[in-house]
């Protein structure tokens, strides 16, 4: 179970998850007999024909990636900090206390690093609703705008450049 103190930063992917699930669904009647496949730089490269696994790919691999993070946010509250670890009796590797390494160093560094992870995983949501805006269009266009691949990419790199900078400004403590 999730901590109290990250629930409500989880919420985000579950609207997402949530939107993405019930838009999949009205759109999916409507959807061509063959759908993108793969998005390249010049537009759409691969077809698939229509089918719950293919139109559906980017919710199921929404739903496993928000599993995994969450997880992994979990895993981070749970870790003993490294301000509260014993000093003295752990095995070194390169001059650092074995038991410390890839640890947060207090918990509100655990709940930040905790927070960065979610707010990443509602990053990654955003690009995939905006790579579903090309996979569910009612015709098989194969020309995807420019402007597309930036939204799919810029979430992408504002949640992952959030999480470095909460996992650096921990390792400055």
């Amino acid at each position: 179970m999730l901590s109290p103190s990250v629930r409500p930063w989880l919420l985000p992917s579950i609207v997402l998850l949530a939107t993405l699930v019930t838009w999949g669904a009205v759109r999916y009647p409507h959807l061509p007999d063959r759908i993108p496949k793969h998005i390249g730089v010049h537009g759409v490269d691969a077809w698939a024909a229509r089918s719950v696994g293919s139109a559906f790919v980017l919710v199921f691999v929404y739903v496993g990636v928000t599993v995994l993070v969450t997880a992994c946010a979990e895993l981070t509250l749970r870790l003993t900090p490294r301000n509260e670890m014993p000093h003295g009796h752990a095995a070194r590797v390169a001059g650092v206390p074995f038991q410390t390494l890839n640890r947060p160093g207090s918990r509100a560094s655990a709940r930040r690093s905790a927070r960065a992870l979610l707010v990443l995983n509602a990053c990654v949501g955003v690009s995939f609703l905006v790579g579903c805006a090309v996979l569910w269009r009612s015709t098989p266009d194969p020309d995807v705008p420019g402007w597309m691949f930036a939204a799919l990419v810029v979430p992408l790199v504002a949640g992952t450049a959030l999480t470095v900078v909460v996992a650096v400004n921990d390792r400055k403590n």
